[in-house]
C-alpha cells in the first residue's frame, strides 16, 4: 500500500509552506497519521513535528438527459498537511 499519493501543489498549499513550512499530500483513505509520518520521513528524508488530516466527501452530481436521470460522483479524499521540524525543507519540484 502507497500512502503518499501526490503532493498538493496549490496557491494556498504553496502560501502556507512559505508561511508555516508546512506541506500538503494527497495520501490513502485508510492511512493514519503515524503512518503518513513515516511515509514522508522516508520519501524526503526528513523529520516531520506534526501531521493533520482531512478527508474530503465524495461529490455527487445529477444531470437530466434523454434517457432519465444520470447520476455520479467523484472518489472520496484525504489530505493530509505535514509540519516539518525547524530546520527542514522538502524540494518537491525537483522529486
Amino acid at each position: 500500500m502507497s500512502v503518499i499519493i501526490k503532493p498538493v501543489i496549490s496557491e494556498k498549499a504553496n502560501y502556507l509552506t512559505d508561511l508555516r513550512g508546512t506541506y500538503s499530500f494527497l495520501v490513502d483513505t485508510k492511512a493514519n497519521k503515524i503512518q503518513i509520518k513515516q511515509a514522508v520521513e522516508e520519501a524526503y528524508g526528513v523529520k516531520v513535528a506534526d501531521v493533520n488530516t482531512m478527508i474530503y466527501a465524495p461529490k455527487v452530481s445529477e444531470k437530466y438527459t434523454k434517457k432519465g436521470l444520470q447520476v455520479g460522483k467523484t472518489n472520496k479524499l484525504k489530505k493530509a498537511v505535514v509540519k516539518l521540524a525547524e530546520g527542514e525543507v522538502i524540494d518537491i519540484f525537483s522529486v
